[in-house]
């Protein structure tokens, strides 16, 4: 049996005061309900499973199972009645009193089993472990969600946390902060964390996900910067309500999801009005989608979105979606089941929606925005990457923006003025026929960050391979000038734009 959440009254979130957020997080340490041991339990083709919203092999695993994290898994996440009297052995300091006092749960049957109001269950990064709390999935509520839907952890979320650069920080901003997934991480390299977000419900969350894990958030109510209007911070972090969702009467707006403008309209002003909030060396990292006409070039749409904002940008776009997929995807996201009358008529609805504006497919990325410090002409990076990259990136992003900014503020001479070193992760290849006095094709592929793969000529190929650090690139350039009988001129030349595109991305250090 699964608990039913209902689409026109959801259960209030729950509120835990200091005194009983302690206990229960003390109760769930002991139990062992931390991401490890879950997935220890479970086994990977459950855990694979229920990553996909499928919840029948957790289900199995767990079942009959006397471990107390098993036993809130199955309570919290695969949301099973569970036996009062389980409860009180998996949780003795806070027990089912505790949880139906606090709203975490209520009674599910006459027998007197509970069952959970909401989605609480384990998350962490390589160094920490927390616990998320969230509305109930669609795989719980068995039905459309509602349109104040929270999320949990999704793949955006988990791919806006892989890709954000944490530096320590005085101030950074969660904006759209949804049960608060971007706050938990910036807890760990900020000073103070401001978590900000159109929806009562979502803020709700965010508090008990805070208070859960011991974390001081300042929990503003507002529609995207708003909250904020005229404070600047070192580090903005957003998985703004991206979707684009035809605005026609019939076709419900999920506040995770769906920002109230048409089109790409909300994203690109996101990025307009973000450089009056970011301090000199500040940076914005967020998610964004971008609609497509026939024959339009991606670079020249997004541009138009940074133009006149003075901001540096690096915009990485890691898919693009036609239309029908992209309504597909967003269809099933609310809760819709393939052919359905719910489903047709929904997909039918931005299908035209798409239409009537001439787009042929979105484009999906990574925003990168940055402040400069010093009064110069911003850099621009647009670039598509759709292999596989580094996780978490956030160590790339940080390491290539300080690149392409050093970059932007130093001249040629100043490159070959450098004793570079090629990234330990970064190997050569040569191709050729066989017999062949010299290669056909020579290329450096990187094996981390984005696994970029640049072809090389002869002479900027020496030089890179002479680069360990001992000598400048000048005088690597003027060595293969006497070698090759070329002007050290016309080497330099040649080699300085290579030079500065493997340091961008950190292929030389």
């Amino acid at each position: 049996m699964t608990c039913v959440q209902s689409a026109t009254a959801p259960t209030p979130p729950p509120v835990l005061d200091d005194e009983a957020a302690g206990l229960l997080r003390a109760d769930l340490l002991d139990a062992g309900y931390t991401v490890d041991h879950l997935a220890e339990l479970l086994g990977d083709r459950a855990s694979a499973a229920l990553h996909r919203g499928q919840v029948l092999p957790a289900d199995l695993a767990t079942a009959g199972s006397a471990d107390p994290a098993a036993v809130l898994a199955r309570l919290f996440v695969l949301a099973r009645p569970v036996d009062a009297a389980a409860v009180d052995t998996a949780l003795p300091r806070t027990g089912a009193a505790g949880l139906l006092h606090s709203g975490l749960a209520d009674r599910a049957l006459p027998d007197g089993a509970l069952r959970a109001t909401c989605d609480l269950r384990p998350y962490g990064d390589e160094r920490h472990t927390w616990w998320l709390a969230s509305d109930l999935g669609e795989a719980a509520t068995d039905g459309p969600l509602p349109t104040d839907h929270v999320l949990g952890v999704g793949g955006a979320s988990t791919t806006l946390s892989s890709w954000t650069p944490r530096p320590q920080v005085d101030r950074a901003l969660d904006l759209g902060t949804g049960g608060g997934v971007q706050a938990l991480h910036l807890s760990t390299h900020a000073g103070h964390v401001v978590a900000t977000d159109l929806s009562t419900r979502a803020l709700a969350y965010a508090r008990l996900t805070a208070a859960l894990n011991d974390l001081t958030l300042d929990v503003r109510q507002g529609s995207l910067l708003e909250p904020v209007a005229g404070q600047t911070f070192d580090l903005v972090v957003s998985n703004p309500p991206f979707v684009i969702t035809p605005r026609l009467a019939g076709v419900p707006l999920y506040e995770y999801r769906d920002g109230g403008a048409a089109g790409d309209a909300l994203v690109g002003g996101l990025v307009d009005s973000l450089a009056a909030h970011l301090r000199p060396g500040g940076i914005a990292q967020l998610l964004a989608n971008w609609e497509l006409r026939e024959g339009e070039d991606w670079h020249e749409h997004v541009e138009a979105w940074l133009e006149g904002t003075g901001l540096d940008a690096w915009v990485v776009q890691r898919e693009v979606q036609d239309v029908a997929e992209y309504a597909e995807t967003w269809v099933r996201d609310g809760g819709h089941r393939s052919g359905s009358v719910a489903f047709e008529r929904l997909y039918g609805a931005w299908l035209a929606d798409f239409a009537s504006r001439g787009v042929e497919s979105v484009g999906f990325g990574v925003v990168t925005l940055h402040r400069p410090t010093t009064p110069r002409a911003p850099w621009r990076d647009l670039v598509d990457v759709r292999t596989p990259v580094s996780s978490p990136m956030g160590p790339t992003v940080l390491a290539g923006l300080r690149a392409r900014t050093w970059l932007a503020e130093h001249g040629d001479d100043d490159v070959l003025d450098v004793a570079w070193q090629v990234a330990d992760d970064v190997t050569e290849e040569r191709v050729g026929r066989p017999g062949a006095p010299d290669p056909a094709v020579i290329q450096v592929r990187q094996g981390g960050g984005l696994g970029r793969v640049l072809q090389l000529d002869t002479l900027a190929a020496g030089v890179v391979g002479a680069c360990d650090g001992d000598l400048t690139a000048r005088q690597l350039c003027a060595g293969l000038a006497v070698l090759t009988d070329t002007p050290p001129a016309a080497v330099e030349t040649a080699v300085v734009p290579v030079l500065r595109e493997l340091v961008k991305d950190g292929l030389l250090r």
